[in-house]
């Protein structure tokens, strides 16, 4: 897989995360949607948003490496996530979700590597791990309230 093929990857697990939002909460979600935040309030474009439901949802498709190690530059992508995310109203449930990536060596998903690593970070945020092959959704991190 080249890393051409990260885009079109990006988006069918974007999908795939919105088609379980879905049969998991009811009701519309909509893909990269634009919610004011800050101040002065500037658009940010959320993954994943029900308006009426206020949920929103930034995907990350990440692996670990194919030897094991931490895709950091990537790490800092999710992290920029969590301070967009923290941005939105205390009345929006959060979530960022990472695709599941386990490796041997690390005995670890990054998901939970990433909780365990920048639970500072995450404040209220729900991180979670979606396995595509097995449409399931597993919440690593509930947040802190």
């Amino acid at each position: 897989m080249s890393n051409s093929d990260n885009p079109r990857n990006g988006a069918l697990f974007q999908r795939q995360v919105r088609e379980w939002f879905e049969k998991q909460y009811g009701g519309d979600f909509q893909l990269e949607v634009k919610i004011p935040i800050g101040k002065p309030a500037k658009d940010h474009k959320f993954d994943i948003v029900n308006l009426d439901k206020k949920i929103a949802v930034e995907c990350k498709r990440y692996t670990w490496t194919e030897s094991g190690n931490v895709p950091s530059a990537k790490m800092g992508f999710a992290n920029e996530a969590a301070f967009y995310l923290s941005f939105l109203p205390e009345t929006y449930e959060k979530y960022i979700v990472m695709l599941y990536s386990f490796h041997e060596k690390r005995k670890e998903s990054l998901a939970e590597y990433y909780c365990r690593t920048n639970r500072h970070l995450i404040g209220n945020i729900k991180v979670a791990e979606y396995n595509p092959e097995k449409d399931e959704l597993h919440i690593i991190s509930t947040g802190l309230k």
